[in-house]
């Protein structure tokens, strides 16, 4: 599978990505010796507030792509139901037209509860695609709002999408937005208070100080992606921030951030699979009622549970 994979064969890809979903043993082996044949895609992260219109972008955004004759791989990110666990996947009925172009490979996920924007296998499926030729992979996450940084430790480029009359420049300040931004797109460009937005944010931008000091300058641009207006320079630009990036070092210099952050990340889940092996149902319920019923405090069994798995405290 990972041969016909490394020739781009759509269906071992298919298969590749279920297997990372379903969270199959197998296939960490398989990414462990992908791992050699990726680094080569640009990771493109489009993120912003519900409604904003960043599935209509994409669309467009690979159209335009592919007529640029790219390979595009795009994952998009629905959120699930706290309640039932489920997701309705509404990204795939919206890049529908798409599915029929050999040279586009869509999948959409649930979040299943991760923070961040992103579902835990994200990254995961965006080193098959990119092992699988895909080129830029395009990550569409869940657009909650609050809690969409976590695209900038994942991708190289994020796009941040804000739509007009929408309080959206409030939300850049609180969610971070603005900070992790390397492209603002002002979506719905023909509705009223378009350009106000795109005046606030580039007054927000000329506020801080650090964006001046850097050496790319965050570009602001306006679109109607139901009327194709605006698509051409959207691609355009991120093509030259991709040229920025390759020229200046800072490729290299995210590329070892989203090492780190998955690095945590991978620790992290073999903590909890240790704990999930080593305590059982009946002792989590045990814990709960002492902190319930104030027998016990929840830093000393914490510190237990370290104990009893192996970690060591400073």
């Amino acid at each position: 599978m990972i041969e016909r994979l490394l020739q781009g064969d759509r269906r071992a890809l298919a298969r590749m990505v279920t297997l990372i979903e379903n969270e199959i043993p197998q296939a960490r082996h398989y990414l462990a010796e992908l791992h050699q044949h990726t680094g080569n895609a640009h990771i493109l992260g489009v993120t912003g507030a519900p409604g904003a219109g960043k599935s209509t972008l994409v669309t467009r955004l690979v159209r335009e792509l592919r007529k640029r004759e790219r390979k595009v791989g795009v994952v998009a990110v629905d959120p699930s139901s706290p309640f039932t666990g489920g997701a309705i996947l509404g990204d795939r009925i919206r890049m529908m037209e798409l599915a029929g172009d050999p040279n586009i490979f869509i999948r959409s996920m649930a979040s299943r509860g991760s923070l961040g924007g992103l579902a835990a296998s994200t990254r995961d499926v965006v080193r098959a695609m990119d092992a699988a030729g895909y080129d830029p992979v395009i990550i569409e996450t869940v657009g909650t709002g609050q809690a969409e940084v976590e695209v900038m430790r994942t991708a190289q480029t994020v796009l941040v999408v804000l739509a007009p009359g929408m309080g959206d420049d409030i939300q850049a300040i609180k969610a971070g937005i603005l900070e992790i931004a390397d492209l603002f797109v002002v979506s719905k460009m023909d509705k009223p208070g378009a350009e106000q937005t795109v005046a606030e944010l580039a007054m927000l931008l000329s506020l801080d100080s650090k964006r001046k000091q850097a050496g790319w300058r965050v570009p602001i641009l306006k679109t109607a992606a139901l009327k194709d207006q605006g698509i051409v320079e959207v691609v355009d630009a991120i093509q030259e921030h991709r040229t920025y990036l390759e020229e200046s070092g800072v490729w290299l210099q995210r590329a070892q951030r989203q090492v780190r952050s998955e690095l945590q990340v991978l620790v992290i889940q073999a903590v909890m699979k240790s704990l999930a092996a080593n305590v059982t149902a009946e002792e989590w319920e045990s814990f709960t009622d002492d902190i319930t019923r104030r027998e016990r405090d929840p830093y000393t069994i914490a510190q237990e549970l370290e104990q009893r798995i192996g970690l060591k405290r400073k």
